[in-house]
Order: structure tokens, then C-alpha cells, then sequence
């Protein structure tokens, strides 16, 4: 293995989580903007949100098609969620969403991130929506790319370059975005391709995994915790919360998805410890603030 490698341990959650000053206020740790939800898939974009509150993010606004957001805005009284009027996302509502994101950047006083993708479905009439709010939002407002956005975005890679965004796939969501097939690669293998792809598309890429892969194409990182009953649905969503949540409070791209790697997997473990077989996204959520301190 490449003895530059970066292998990520507790040290960069103290990077991150210092002393708040006394004179702190609302939005100095961020506004995070969580896109997602449809008519089938509510607790994504919830899960996220709440995953994103215990990383320490300051407020999470939530955008969802009107079901998935009166059935989130049920779930807990700090979540905060916008129902669009129609069942799915389209360009119906890129008006709403632009509005809401530059809202969001300019109360936040710029300490703002975006998290795209759960739930939202894969119809064409979203991928649309999802490309064309991708190209006319602010160039300097980074974006959790996740789950069927990253099909989306796959469709029009040139959209990715120069552009603050962290994309957090599976190895079948990599197969998409990139064409390289992860499947039967070795560990050394996997990180040779997750960097050259990273390089390629000029971004940022953490592959979920056994081990964590998080590379920007001249960095490249190694996370090992985490285990294997994180397997449940709602995992990659907290994972993606996190990392929206870092990013809004000002942390930079390649450190923001080394720690919410790490900062997911030791949750995930101290919730094993637990729950084991029984272990949900929530129980993981829950165990976020125990995560930080130890």
C-alpha cells in the first residue's frame, strides 16, 4: 500500500470539534440544505437531517415533494421541512429550490451545504431537475452528491469539474458515475481506481465500503471503522448527513469526508454494541454525539 496514504483515525474529529467561543451564534456552525424524499421514500432526506443536527450543524432545512415532506415534518420538532406542490421532483420547483439555497447562503453568511439525492427517484423528470439546479446554483456552495443524484449527474460528467462536490457511492453507484467496475478488485486495487477517478473527474470521492475510500485525486485516504451490520437502508444516509453537515460549517471537502467516514463508522460500531443484529440508521444517529466525544 502507498505509504503516503492517509489512513484516517480519531485525531481528525479534534481538527473539527473544538471549543465553541462564548459569543457563538445561530448559523456560525452552519445551514445545511437536504434535498430529497418522494412518494415512497420519506426518512431518507429525515435521516440525514437528524444524522447532520447530532454532527453539530447549527439548522437543516429540509425540500421535499409534499408527502415525504408533511410525513418528515412528523417525525421530530427539529426538523424543519418545505413541501413542493407535486409527488415527485421537476423542474416545477427549481424556482423554490435556487430561492431556498441562495436564502440559505445569505442568512448563513455564506456557512452553507447542500445534500442531494436520497429518495428522490430516478425518473427522467427528476434527473432533469436534478442537472439543471446543479447548474445554476452558486459555484462555491458545496454539494453531498448521493444516491440518485449520482445517476443524474452521471449523465452529464462535465458538470462535475471545478465544482465543490463530495460524491459518497456504493461500489454500484461508483460503476455508474465512473464505468469501472469494483466488484472483484483487491483493496490496493480499489484505491488505485477510486484516486484515478477522483483525478479524473477533478472532485472529490468517498466510497462506502468495508473500508472507507476518500480521495480528491492528489489525496487519498483509508477508513476502517465501522461494521458489518451497518448494512441496514439509512446508513449511507446519516453518512451523507455528516458529511452536510461539516461542509456547512465551513470544513474543507477532503477533511469533511475522511471524518464523516470516520465519524459514521465509529457510531455505527458503538451502536452495534447495542443493538447488534437490531441495529437501525437511528440507533447509529443517536450514537453520533458519543462518537465525537470518545
Amino acid at each position: 500500500m502507498n505509504k503516503n496514504m492517509i489512513k484516517i483515525d480519531k485525531k481528525i474529529l479534534k481538527k473539527i470539534y473544538q471549543p465553541r467561543p462564548k459569543n457563538a451564534k445561530k448559523y456560525d456552525f452552519g445551514l445545511l440544505l437536504v434535498i430529497g424524499g418522494s412518494n415512497f421514500y420519506s426518512g431518507s432526506p429525515a435521516l440525514s437531517a437528524l444524522a447532520a443536527f447530532r454532527a453539530g450543524v447549527d439548522m437543516v432545512r429540509i425540500v421535499a415533494p409534499k408527502r415525504a415532506a408533511d410525513i418528515i415534518a412528523s417525525f421530530s420538532p427539529d426538523l424543519a421541512a418545505y413541501p413542493l406542490d407535486e409527488e415527485w421532483l421537476s423542474k416545477k420547483s427549481l424556482s423554490v429550490l435556487l430561492t431556498m439555497t441562495e436564502s440559505a447562503k445569505l442568512v448563513a453568511n455564506g456557512r452553507t451545504a447542500v445534500v442531494l439525492g436520497g429518495g428522490l427517484g430516478r425518473s427522467q423528470e427528476t434527473q432533469e431537475a436534478v442537472l439543471e439546479y446543479l447548474k445554476q446554483i452558486d459555484t462555491d456552495i458545496p454539494v453531498v452528491i448521493d444516491a440518485d443524484a449520482i445517476y443524474a449527474v452521471a449523465n452529464q460528467p462535465q458538470l462535475i469539474s471545478g465544482r465543490h462536490f463530495l460524491f459518497t457511492p456504493h461500489s454500484y453507484e461508483f460503476f455508474v458515475l465512473t464505468g469501472q467496475k469494483l466488484t472483484s478488485a483487491s483493496l490496493e486495487e480499489k484505491i488505485k481506481i477510486v484516486e484515478t477517478e477522483a483525478r479524473r473527474l477533478k472532485t472529490t470521492i468517498l466510497l462506502k465500503g468495508e473500508t472507507d475510500i476518500v480521495s480528491n485525486g492528489q489525496q487519498t485516504a483509508i477508513n476502517q471503522t465501522g461494521n458489518a451490520y451497518m448494512t441496514v437502508g439509512g446508513c449511507g444516509d446519516t453518512l451523507a448527513g455528516i458529511c452536510g453537515a461539516l461542509l456547512a460549517r465551513g470544513v474543507d471537502l477532503f477533511i469533511a469526508a475522511q471524518a464523516g467516514a470516520y465519524l459514521n463508522g465509529r457510531a455505527g460500531e458503538m451502536a452495534a454494541q447495542q443493538y447488534g443484529e437490531g441495529l437501525t440508521a437511528t440507533d447509529l444517529i443517536e450514537a453520533i454525539p458519543r462518537a465525537i466525544k470518545k
